[in-house]
């Protein structure tokens, strides 16, 4: 059996060959490039704004760390 990896799926290829270069710096002890560094960070800015446009913003992590809490 052999993985196909010339194939990106759903990934957009941009995507897809900067996760690549962000691995391979990790993975060879040094930071990645950072136009890489900058295009993730942008890719990341964008998502969390569209999420926060969509749902608004959710406070799950206090109203759950308290509702734990008080059972004890």
């Amino acid at each position: 059996m052999s993985i196909d990896t010339t194939s990106t799926g759903p990934i957009a290829a941009d995507v897809f060959a900067d996760g690549e270069a962000v691995i391979e710096a990790i993975t060879a002890g040094r930071r990645p490039a950072p136009d890489v560094l900058r295009r993730v960070h942008e890719r990341a800015a964008k998502i969390t704004d569209e999420i926060r446009q969509k749902h608004g913003i959710l406070d799950l992590g206090v109203p759950a760390i308290r509702e734990f809490r008080d059972r004890e």
